[in-house]
């Protein structure tokens, strides 16, 4: 049996780029969500039609909802919730508290997060061993993934604090 998604969001977190699919039975009331192409719920014969469903993903865990409201006869309007707040202001606040590369050298590629409130770095979805110094002008925090080495260099600007990440020296422009 294929699937039926009435809704698809895309929501970034530090461990990468997560997809979620909602499939919203009309006449039954089925609801499943997929993570990531993963059943995360399912929900078979529901008589409420309208409502919502909670779960969880990523890595720390993000608390999300969808939200299905009706909106006039047999259509649907469904809305994603995560950690609290509509997808549109929790990306703005991603956007506020984290930078991110993401870069191919050779045959390798790279997203590089920088969580700004916890200074915790992440590459390609996993948590970095990180050592931080202060410099003369501000502080490094270096990380290897492999035999490459990676800087993130946090310095003082005149109105904030600007952060670049280096590799073998040479600057990477984010994303």
């Amino acid at each position: 049996m294929c699937k039926q998604v009435c809704a698809v969001w895309e929501v970034s977190l530090s461990d990468g780029l997560h997809r979620i699919e909602f499939e919203h039975g009309t006449t039954t009331g089925k609801r499943v969500v997929y993570v990531n192409g993963q059943e995360v719920l399912r929900r078979d014969w529901m008589f409420k039609l309208v409502g919502s469903e909670q779960f969880s993903f990523g890595v720390p865990q993000s608390r999300a909802e969808i939200r299905i409201a009706a909106v006039g006869g047999f259509s649907y309007e469904y809305s994603l919730h995560v950690n609290g707040l509509t997808l549109q202001k929790f990306t703005q606040n991603r956007t506020k508290t984290t930078q991110t590369w993401d870069l191919g050298l050779d045959r390798d590629r790279y997203r590089i997060v920088l969580e700004r409130n916890t200074m915790d770095v992440w590459c390609n979805g996993h948590k970095m061993d990180a050592e931080s110094e202060f410099v003369e002008d501000g502080t490094q925090t270096r990380f290897f993934m492999g035999q490459r080495e990676f800087c993130l260099r946090a310095e003082q600007g005149k109105k904030s604090i600007t952060y670049c990440l280096l590799l073998d020296g040479q600057r990477i422009h984010h994303t």
